[in-house]
């Protein structure tokens, strides 16, 4: 018995939630005809109307906004500057020191 984890493409998983939304056909009978867990297909249902084309970015990754991504730079910016920041009041403490 193969108990390999079944993956699916980005494309596949777009084209099969349009299906589900466009057809007159149940999720059940959708997930049936394309040989998918009924389950797998509401999950991507629920990120496809989430997240639209920036859903299934696969392998961890995560499709992000320009915007979100300018967000993220930004926050990484902070934080370095802040370590940068707290380095220098260390070292001004130890070199102000009175022997």
């Amino acid at each position: 018995m193969d108990n390999k984890k079944r993956q699916f493409t980005q494309e596949f998983k777009k084209e099969a939630v349009e299906y589900s939304l466009s057809s007159e056909k149940t999720v059940e009978e959708v997930a049936q005809d394309l040989g998918i867990s009924v389950s797998n297909l509401r999950r991507w249902r629920t990120q496809y109307k989430k997240r639209g084309e920036l859903a299934f970015p696969g392998h961890g990754k995560e499709n992000l906004t320009p915007q979100e991504e300018k967000v993220r730079k930004l926050q990484k910016e902070l934080a370095d500057t802040q370590i940068e920041r707290d380095i220098l009041k260390k070292a001004l403490a130890i070199f102000t020191k009175k022997r």
